[in-house]
Parts: structure tokens; sequence; C-alpha cells
């Protein structure tokens, strides 16, 4: 089976930096499209950032030029630089992963288990 499992997250103050991290393991054939989405209380779940396999990048506005998304093609893993933090980007980060696993081979989106950012003012 699949996981993805995410690290990094904390409290910081505004101005800040974080680094996410998330790593897919299992029984992986192949991954597409990796990311980082966000929720906070009350709200819908929303992209942050996007990176597919040959790393073309897309930014949800709200964090443009702020944070940075990369990944690891060899090592399954993708990350999320996040410089000048605000209190708006308190919310729980997940990652995301388009992955085509050996058992099925059929591509699937799977999702970590979230971790909390919380940034104070």
């Amino acid at each position: 089976q699949v996981q993805l499992v995410e690290s990094g997250g904390g409290l910081v103050q505004a101005g800040g930096s974080l680094r996410l991290s998330c790593a897919a393991s299992g029984s992986i054939f192949s991954i597409n499209r990796m990311g980082w989405y966000r929720q906070a209380p009350g709200n819908q779940r929303e992209l942050v950032a996007a990176i597919t396999t040959g790393g073309s990048t897309n930014y949800a506005d709200s964090v443009k030029g702020r944070f940075t998304i990369s990944r690891d093609n060899a090592k399954n893993t993708v990350s999320l630089q996040m410089n000048s933090l605000k209190p708006e980007d308190t919310a729980v980060y997940y990652c995301n992963a388009d992955i085509r696993a050996w058992r099925t081979f059929q591509w699937s989106d799977y999702w970590g288990q979230g971790t909390q950012v919380t940034v104070s003012s």
C-alpha cells in the first residue's frame, strides 16, 4: 500500500519561516503531480502549491513570492518552503500526490495525515 507522511509543521511568529516535507512510500510504480493543500477551521481545503514530475509549478495567489514547492523524484518527496509567514497562513497542511501503485496499476489520489502550521501575530 501507499503512504504519504508529512513533517515540519509547528508554531512560528509572523514573518518567520517553516519547511514542510512529505515522503511517499510503499508499492509505488509512478508519481505524477504532487502538491500541498491547507484547511483552516471553517474553511474549505484549498490548493497551496503543486508541482509536476517535470518541475512545473503553480501557486495560490495568496502565497506567491513567499512559498516555494520542490520535489525529489528519485526519493519520492515533495517539500514546501514557507517564508514571510502570516497569521492567515495558519491551517492544517496536507500533502497530496497522484500515484500509480503496483498493486492496482491505476492512478489514484493519495493524502497525508496533515500537519498543523500556526503563525502567531
